[in-house]
């Protein structure tokens, strides 16, 4: 598998991000209970079996389970063929306001280091919050915590969490963040608008949701009623796919996009994993084919927001 920049970090990542969320605790359409996951023990062996593949790239997060602790026993003697990412608690309080300086310090580094502990090692490549909010992005006090954790050489760059387009521009505009990960796919394109901008800063992007959660394979048949328009959209993709199964083709449209370093992929399962090796390949979209695949973009991104939809019980 290629390699590419991540952005101006100076760490180079497979074009495939290992996902650990799957791995950790339940997740995803049809997962509902941890009799639907992969046993601990193979689930390292799966880990294995992707650094072997060719995949350097792993992230997790303390919320994810107990994914730290399972890619920690994978890597214990393997910590320098990988790139660890991983994300820390939440910092807002209960009434949705951040904490004052020394408080948010405490919780960001005791968090770090139970990251540390889990994951086997005495720092991460990239570490991460979870999701940006607009207090985080104009918190001097966030920006100051984690750009003292790199200094101190805990973590080799730093990383956010995005939704939103105008989030994403402000975490880049910030110059805080040397990582942004942000959701991108066929059907929701939004975020392509700050790809530019992120090249120019040297912020690496990874991007997530590629098969939104599943919607972009063979398990967006059969949706909850409220989603029937986002079903009937996903079908007219058979058509641009042709003979490619739809997940591929979900991936190779998100890799045809030479500024972004990674694309996250949940894997937890072998065959998963084989075919995501299959996919990232260094053969994507030819330019005709990536700009019909661009104008199919869903009408209504907004609708596209997984976490309502799981909320409103649409994705079980």
């Amino acid at each position: 598998m290629e390699k590419r920049s991540l952005g101006k970090t100076g760490i180079r990542v497979s074009e495939v991000a290992f996902g650990g969320v799957e791995i950790g605790m339940p997740y995803g359409i049809g997962v509902s209970g941890r009799e639907h996951m992969l046993p601990e023990n193979e689930a390292v062996r799966l880990l294995h079996a992707a650094i072997d593949g060719g995949i350097n790239f792993f992230d997790t997060a303390r919320l994810y389970g107990n994914s730290e602790e399972i890619m920690g026993r994978a890597f214990q003697d393997r910590r320098g063929e990988v790139v660890l990412a991983t994300k820390c608690r939440h910092v807002h309080g209960a009434d949705g306001v951040l904490p004052p300086y020394n408080e948010l310090k405490e919780i960001v580094e005791a968090s770090l280091q139970e990251s540390l502990q889990a994951l086997q090692t005495d720092y991460v490549d990239v570490f991460m919050l979870h999701q940006a909010s607009a207090a985080i992005l104009a918190s001097e006090d966030i920006a100051r915590i984690f750009t003292q954790l790199k200094q101190r050489g805990l973590c080799r760059a730093t990383g956010i969490s995005t939704y939103h387009v105008e989030e994403t521009e402000a975490a880049v505009q910030s110059g805080v963040w040397d990582v942004v990960q942000l959701p991108f796919n066929l059907m929701d394109q939004r975020q392509e608008a700050c790809f530019d901008k992120a090249e120019a800063a040297g912020t690496g992007i990874v991007v997530r949701s590629v098969l939104l959660k599943g919607v972009l394979s063979g398990r967006g048949e059969g949706l909850h009623p409220a989603l029937k328009e986002v079903e009937a959209h996903v079908q007219r993709y058979g058509t641009l796919a042709g003979e490619l199964p739809l997940a591929e083709f979900a991936v190779k449209f998100a890799l045809s996009f030479s500024k972004v370093a990674a694309v996250l992929i949940g894997i937890d399962k072998p065959e998963y994993l084989n075919a995501t090796l299959h996919t990232a390949n260094g053969r994507y979209l030819s330019d005709e084919l990536l700009a019909a695949a661009r104008a199919l973009a869903f009408p209504d991104p907004e609708f596209l927001d997984l976490p309502a939809w799981d909320r409103n019980g649409w994705l079980r």
